[in-house]
């Protein structure tokens, strides 16, 4: 089996409605019998679906309040354009961190003409321009590919980076395909026009099944496919495709200044967006020793849908790039992106940036915003991605973004560097004209879009963009291989701080990196926990143990709630220690209880009749998109499922220290699958767990997420919400087991786990095992067991283990 989750027994339903059922009836007859010391539980219903729903406005809320506190990110010098890019470098900077842009461009001196016998170098010929098929490399072994559009005049007016949307091809932009309207053909009207147009492809959004090891895929989008590696390897698509426009930026930029005689104007006479462009622009303008200005052929981006969103950005991150148009994008993002598809996600792209602030980034070179109808995408549920959808965004709030943009770098000159183009109420057709022409009068003052020409002559035999495209999907996916090959020793040297030679200095070191790991990879909510407030009933009765399910505050409205198990028998109920069961994916508290469950097997019971106190916690991974849309949410604003999940725990813990049945330093934790993935994640952020039990979860997690080669790997299965950013550059299973490190570490592991397979499993806890034993002296601190079995709980070197460190006689 290769999904991390338990499946539930067929009697576990009407189990749990029947054990719901009796409470409810002894509470009605006798009433709710409360764990001294708290308050009646009262609530009816299922308390998960409570807890899910209460994450989800928590999250929801959490991006709202995102706008505001962008701004203590921000120290903006407006008083020219040279000291306002100073001032946002450390933005552009960490922009494309997030973007995955953190690989060297290769440089090239132009690109290269693709073609065969069948296909001559000269693809189309239109009204006053020809067509190449090109391409031109980017990073690694990655190539931009697409279309070159070159003006049969002298020098171009402009230099163009025309982005289609992901499902467009570069020839239908060009008017070499059918599916563009002729007025929509902005590649082509640009060309028309003068310049100097080169066209990259887009991985398209086309659902597909991709095999692994003979085992296909449910439906998954090819651009998710490529993102979910990416992701974990601190990539992203998003970056690549950047990558190949900056690639084209590059070439553009290389050949210094065109001094003709339409661009030798001074500053003074340039329209409103020009001057921005001026001004704006690295080297764009040098001043000659009898002050002429000469100036180099501009450099414009311009996108719609897909190619919009990765026109802002580029222009955001690079200003060599004079002007951009931004097509069918714009929008207030908060509101839209955990809906859009998910290669979209970028973790923590709105804790700093809205479309607003990227659109500042651009100031004051020029940026055209047209308002249009955006793709209509819809993604369904029930495959193994992401569902999703893509509509047009209100003209209201495509205003008022623009409007905060502009707000956001008043005083800067010139004050006229954005225009928004909207037509028919912001859902007519794009690339329209309008929004052209003021691009191109932004680029050079009085020039005017070329009209529409007859439509482009197509030469060779009948073009075929299929393999084009594999091939695309090749590079990028042998480069995120090639970077999960490389990942250990990136993790290697991200750890090269951290000093071994004593217990004492290990323990010095290693807190800076679980602070990193706390903000940069789970992700921290800055808040207080709240006063408890807990509340109880009775819900077992057992001869041996006494069950209660038990809710307590954590904060703004989201609670922690579980089952805590009082032993009976085994002396006084005093100062005993404590096991905190977590259960797997779509589990519930009750399972870990009662019904033998074939996964849990009553593991929180059997504890508990081993005089153990246990607490069985509800986890948020439970009902499906419901839960996987949290981490959607929670990406945006660099946060995920567990910067929740913790700050429960961190309650559950001060809470349990509190009862006089506890000792609370021997609080223990123990999770099975999606509870293992817990306790890789809670305890190196909870120091109230004096230990951790990783049972049917422990592998080598990173290539896990990102080989496409394994049949073990989630690049093709539904958990789509599992991905966590740049883990393969941090932190795999050894780095986090070393943030539990000195506390006792187990792992429990079935040989016929579909988890991973055992050497797998065995090459990661080598490493583990070499910190405490070898490194840090701590042998008996550190232990596996391998048994004969699934993906279960085994609870007998894991018992024995909780038995020797928590001090309690078996």
């Amino acid at each position: 089996m290769t999904f991390q989750r338990p499946q539930r027994a067929a009697m576990a339903g009407w189990t749990i409605c029947l054990l719901l059922a009796c409470a409810t009836s002894a509470g009605a007859a006798d009433g709710v019998r409360p764990l001294p010391g708290t308050a009646p539980l009262l609530w009816e219903g299922d308390i998960a679906s409570r807890l899910v729903d209460a994450a989800d406005r928590f999250l929801l809320d959490e991006l709202e309040k995102s706008v505001t506190r962008r701004a203590a990110f921000w120290n903006r010098d407006l008083t020219s354009a040279e000291r306002y890019n100073a001032s946002i470098e450390p933005s552009r900077r960490r922009l494309a961190h997030i973007l995955g842009i953190r690989d060297e461009r290769v440089p090239f001196e132009s690109p290269e003409v693709v073609s065969n016998l069948g296909q001559p170098p000269l693809v189309g010929q239109g009204e006053g321009f020809e067509v190449y098929a090109v391409r031109w490399p980017a990073v690694g072994d990655i190539h931009g590919e697409g279309l070159l559009l070159v003006p049969q005049r002298d020098t171009p007016l402009a230099n163009v980076i025309a982005i289609p949307d992901a499902d467009q091809t570069p020839e239908q932009i060009a008017g070499l395909a059918e599916g563009v309207a002729p007025e929509s053909q902005y590649a082509r009207r640009l060309a028309e026009s003068g310049c100097r147009v080169l066209v990259p492809m887009l991985i398209n959004r086309r659902l597909s099944q991709f095999e692994i090891e003979g085992r296909p895929s449910a439906p998954l989008s090819n651009r998710e496919f490529l993102y979910r590696s990416a992701f974990e390897l601190g990539r992203h698509l998003i970056g690549y495709e950047l990558q190949k426009v900056l690639a084209g930026v590059d070439w553009f930029t290389r050949g210094g200044t065109g001094d003709c005689p339409d661009f030798r104007e001074a500053k003074a006479g340039l329209s409103p967006l020009a001057q921005g462009a001026a001004q704006g622009g690295l080297s764009q303008f040098s001043r000659s020793e009898n002050g002429a200005v000469p100036f180099r052929r501009p450099v414009a981006v311009a996108g719609w849908g897909e190619g919009g969103m990765l026109a802002l950005y580029a222009a955001a991150l690079d200003t060599r790039i004079d002007a951009a148009l931004v097509s069918g994008c714009f929008d207030v993002r908060r509101k839209v992106i955990w809906r859009q598809p998910i290669d979209r996600n970028v973790f923590g792209l709105l804790e700093q940036f809205g479309d607003a602030e990227l659109a500042a980034m651009v100031a004051p070179r020029a940026l055209v915003v047209e308002a249009c109808k955006m793709p209509e995408v819809e993604i369904p549920p029930g495959g193994a991605g992401a569902p999703a959808t893509l509509v047009t965004p209100q003209l209201a709030d495509v205003e008022a973004e623009v409007a905060c943009a502009r707000k956001t770098v008043e005083g800067l000159k010139p004050a006229r560097w954005i225009e928004l183009v909207a037509g028919e109420g912001g859902r007519g057709p794009f690339g329209t004209a309008a929004a052209l022409e003021t691009l191109l009068g932004s680029l050079v003052p009085g020039a005017k879009l070329a009209e529409l020409g007859p439509p482009p002559e197509r030469f060779g035999t009948e073009f075929d963009p299929e393999p084009r495209h594999a091939r695309q999907m090749h590079e990028i996916d042998r480069h995120n291989q090639w970077l999960l090959l490389e990942s250990p020793y990136v993790r290697q040297e991200f750890f090269s701080k951290l000093d071994t030679s004593s217990l004492e200095k290990f323990e010095e070191t290693i807190e800076p990196y679980r602070e990193h790991f706390a903000t940069e990879v789970i992700g921290r909510f800055d808040y207080r926990l709240a006063e408890p407030n807990v509340r109880s009933r009775l819900a077992y009765d057992e001869p041996k143990w006494t069950g209660y399910e038990v809710v307590m505050d954590v904060f703004d409205g989201v609670f922690a709630y579980g089952i805590l198990l009082l032993p009976k028998e085994g002396g006084p109920i005093r100062n005993r220690p404590v096991v905190v069961c977590q259960h797997g994916l779509e589990g519930r508290p009750q399972d870990v209880v009662a019904g033998d469950h074939r996964a849990y097997h009553d593991f929180a019971a059997k504890l508990a009749e081993r005089g153990f106190v246990t607490f069985a916690p509800q986890n948020l991974y439970i009902f499906q998109d419901r839960f996987r849309s949290l981490q959607r949410k929670a990406n945006p604003i660099k946060k995920t499922l567990f910067s929740v999940i913790v700050p429960q725990h961190r309650q559950i813990v001060n809470w349990l220290s509190t009862l006089e049945e506890v000792d609370p330093e021997r609080i223990a934790f123990y999770g099975l699958s999606y509870g293992g993935k817990t306790a890789m994640r809670v305890p190196p952020l909870v120091g109230g767990y004096c230990l951790s039990i990783c049972s049917a979860d422990f592998n080598e997690w990173v290539w896990k997420n990102a080989s496409t080669r394994s049949k073990y790997s989630y690049t093709n299965k539904r958990e789509y919400e599992i991905f966590e950013f740049d883990l393969g550059g941090t932190f795999n299973y050894a780095e986090m087991a070393a943030l539990i490190c000195p506390r006792p570490f187990m792992v429990e592991r079935g040989h016929f786990d579909g988890v991973a397979s055992d050497e797998a499993v065995a090459y990661e806890f080598a490493k583990v095992r070499h910190l405490y034993q070898a490194q840090l002296g701590l042998g008996d601190r550190c232990r596996i067991e391998f048994f004969v079995g699934p993906h279960t709980i085994h609870g007998q070197g894991t018992f024995d283990f909780l038995h020797e460190h928590l001090d309690w006689p078996r």
